[in-house]
């Protein structure tokens, strides 16, 4: 899991039919939990908003109820402290 900052939004007007109805996120991982690592773009199904923190799955883990979706990286939480 990747702790990181949501800096921005993505508008795609034409996608994969399995990602009709989602947010895309900008996701930019805080420094000290991954050493350079650069942004990427990271599917919003819990409503975070630009400026917040978020937890990020990646990988099999990000597919979890969107088994048929082509999605590497999905927002899981919203960071409180």
């Amino acid at each position: 899991m990747i702790v990181g900052k949501v800096v921005g939004s993505i508008v795609s007007t034409r996608k994969s039919e399995n990602l009709i109805g989602n947010k895309f996120m900008i996701i930019e991982p805080l420094e000290e939990m991954t050493a350079g690592a650069a942004r990427f773009v990271a599917i919003d199904n819990i409503g975070a908003g630009i400026g917040e923190k978020v937890l990020v799955a990646t990988g099999s883990a990000a597919r979890v109820g969107m088994e048929n979706a082509p999605v590497d990286a999905a927002i899981v939480g919203i960071v409180d402290e």
